[in-house]
């Protein structure tokens, strides 16, 4: 039996599409910390909130790189949510953290994110798995050193 509290009812649909996101800086940058972390975390749920979809689990990963399980209706595409969280978010954080212009220096054509990322569809079955892979980053992070 499918747990309805994970069906999301659209106008014309009723879906339950989650993806694993993952994307990190670029030079692989250790700067998702602190005051940069806290700015990043809020302007994802913002972006999210504005166009229509949900972030169910954030965490940041040695400092460099993030993850996400995202719910989005079957009208946005991954592509696009991805240009969302990147771009929008990238911009907010050399606005709003100036501490970033020491890893970042150059004042035109300065990217904060790789180009790439990781997307993976993920079914019901495998949602809670990966939430926990999610929430437990910063636990295996401090296990490691």
């Amino acid at each position: 039996m499918k747990d309805t509290k994970r069906i999301t009812y659209g106008r014309t649909s009723v879906y339950n599409l989650n993806y694993h996101l993952i994307w990190g800086t670029r030079y692989r940058n250790k700067v998702l910390k602190g005051h940069v972390e806290e700015v990043l975390k809020q302007s994802l749920y913002d972006i999210a909130s504005k166009y229509g979809f949900t972030i169910a689990h954030m965490e940041i990963g040695k400092d460099d790189h993030i993850h996400l399980l995202v719910s989005a209706p079957p009208k946005l595409s991954v592509t696009n949510i991805m240009r969302w969280l990147k771009g929008i978010s990238a911009r907010h954080l050399f606005r709003e953290c100036p501490e970033l212009q020491t890893s970042y220096w150059k004042k035109q054509g300065r990217h904060l994110w790789s180009p790439s990322y990781y997307v993976e569809s993920i079914g019901s079955v495998n949602e809670q798995a990966v939430a926990k892979y999610i929430d437990d980053q910063r636990k295996k992070e401090v296990k490691l050193e």
